[in-house]
């Protein structure tokens, strides 16, 4: 019997987003992940987790980490002193080359980070790199990671966002829809799954409306910092 999820691609924005969708997409991801993310961000990538995971303030803490792919941030995190990182993600695949990688104080757990599958309170602290954007209720998963971080603890959202120079940000545009792709063909084991990486971060809202889901969600105190001229927006927010 043929998968109906096989080569189809989630929609773009929030609405028509089927999380069946998502998942497979990101099955078919799995195998040279990696190395995509590396090419196509130019190296930066392992950058842009060292801050996601220094914002986090991980020293001591329990942490979890959501849509955490093979545990590229987990690993970090637990470098910068995390006693325990939870992974969660809803990609089997990705769970799995992470467990391949067997690092013992990262705990793998398939799950959905609309319905967390843990206690109120459970974390020091939530991180979520380059994901909100794949649910279908983002503002809904923030309340959800909020339910589940004590009282002071951290959230930090890592996202793609928009170039603040015009110029840039024409340039920027320019590259994920014409030169990402063409990349994506030589190196990912599904290329056509970076087509739905440009199409979702051009349908994706502006800082001002992430930090809005972030403060309604429960946090307090929310910051932005950008990277890479604007392609990438951290923001970090503390429990109530």
């Amino acid at each position: 019997m043929t998968d109906p999820t096989h080569g189809s691609l989630p929609a773009a924005g929030r609405a028509g987003k089927e999380a069946a969708l998502v998942q497979a997409m990101f099955d078919r991801v799995a195998p040279r992940y990696d190395l995509a993310n590396a090419t196509l961000s130019f190296g930066q990538d392992a950058h842009w987790r060292r801050v996601t995971a220094i914002a986090a303030r991980p020293d001591g803490a329990r942490v979890l980490d959501v849509a955490a792919g093979p545990g590229n941030v987990a690993v970090e995190l637990l470098a910068r002193g995390a006693t325990n990182v939870t992974a969660l993600d809803l990609s089997e695949a990705m769970l799995a080359v992470g467990a391949r990688r067997g690092c013992a104080d990262i705990d793998f757990v398939g799950g959905d980070a609309q319905r967390l599958p843990f206690a109120d309170a459970s974390f020091d602290a939530v991180t979520i790199s380059f994901g909100l954007r794949n649910l279908t209720d983002p503002d809904g998963a923030l309340r959800e990671f909020a339910r589940v971080t004590r009282p002071g603890g951290r959230v930090v959202v890592c996202e793609f966002a928009a170039p603040l120079d015009p110029v840039f940000r024409h340039v920027y545009r320019r590259y994920l829809v014409g030169l990402l792709p063409t990349i994506a063909r030589l190196v990912s084991s599904a290329p056509e799954a970076y087509r739905y990486l440009a199409d979702s971060i051009l349908a994706w809202p502006d800082r001002r409306t992430v930090a809005d889901w972030i403060v309604a969600a429960g946090y307090h105190e929310v910051m932005v910092k950008d990277l890479a001229g604007g392609i990438v927006a951290v923001h970090r927010g503390f429990r109530r």
